[in-house]
């Protein structure tokens, strides 16, 4: 059985390692509040211009194609060469967020033969270098803060191999919020974007017909300017909506630990309890057990000086 003095060091250190899972719950859900707030300040904008690209997309002409819009013959031949773009977090300690989303990416790339991988944050790069998968290329310091201007620089170099036939196709790996206690991973096609894309393109098309609606100067600008806006929201939302889950995920961790670390505390300081008692009791029964042996040696003493010996 455990000393007092082992009990009090481990009640201790339990002590202190809730203080540290204490404050690492307050500051991630300071930061999924503001990039909640950042991500709900600009999701007007990108709601509406994907509902325009629909429109837009319902009154091309049927026969009307595009790089963006349509799959390479590679592609339809099963020989297109596939970019999977992988948001993970820079920072364990999140539960199973990095799990799922790092499983998703290599499901992703199983079913690609001829794929080019892209990492954003650091326990990507650490897990997908122990296993000796090859990385095209890492997105330094964007998990941890991502902003508009580093997710355009993603959407930048993605439509920059996409143009120059190097890529394809892109996919993106992330974690999406349902809501404030579900996630769920999500992979999702980003170009070309088929004009019978279910997942992105959403709308009723018999309705098509009966709208006013000009394209001016040409479908093919009009396509070449916000498609590529398109692309750079879709890759900001997935990272604020990364990041929002990495630090829900790591609430739900951060409370998991308190919580078993307010229980064993709890089993530890009963223990504790027990064995002070018990040291106690010890002590007691000692005492006890020598005052009475000292009573009986005290009687002792005093028959044998109360009793004369005879000449």
């Amino acid at each position: 059985m455990p000393t007092t003095r082992e009990l009090r060091d481990r009640i201790s250190s339990i002590d202190n390692t809730m203080k540290i899972t204490n404050a690492m719950y307050l500051i991630s859900s300071t930061k999924m509040r503001k990039a909640r707030a950042e991500l709900l300040s600009t999701e007007p904008y990108f709601y509406t211009l994907q509902s325009m690209i629909a429109r837009i997309i319902r009154h091309l002409p049927p026969d009307y194609s595009h790089p963006y819009l349509d799959f390479r013959k590679k592609v339809l031949r099963g020989e297109g060469r596939t970019a999977v773009l992988c948001i993970t977090a820079d920072k364990g300690l999140a539960g199973a967020y990095n799990h799922n989303v790092l499983k998703m990416a290599e499901e992703t790339l199983s079913r690609h033969g001829n794929s080019k991988l892209f990492v954003v944050g650091e326990m990507g790069r650490v897990y997908f270098h122990s296993k000796n998968q090859e990385i095209e290329e890492q997105f330094h310091y964007t998990a941890q803060n991502p902003t508009l201007h580093r997710a355009r620089m993603i959407t930048m170099r993605m439509m920059e191999l996409f143009e120059d036939r190097e890529i394809d196709e892109l996919y993106i790996v992330y974690t999406r919020m349902k809501n404030s206690l579900e996630m769920e991973t999500c992979v999702n096609q980003l170009l070309p974007l088929d004009k019978l894309h279910k997942e992105i393109f959403t709308g009723n098309p018999v309705s098509a017909n009966y709208e006013a609606f000009n394209i001016f100067p040409s479908p093919d600008a009009v396509i070449e300017n916000i498609i590529p806006d398109y692309i750079n929201g879709f890759i900001y939302s997935a990272l604020v909506e990364s990041f929002c889950s990495e630090q829900n995920s790591r609430m739900t961790s951060m409370d998991a630990a308190n919580r078993n670390g307010s229980r064993l505390k709890q089993q530890l300081k009963t223990l504790y309890n027990r064995v002070r008692q018990a040291k106690i009791t010890q002590e007691i029964t000692e005492v006890a057990a020598g005052a009475r042996a000292q009573q009986r040696a005290k009687a002792k003493r005093r028959s044998r000086g109360g009793t004369r010996v005879r000449p």
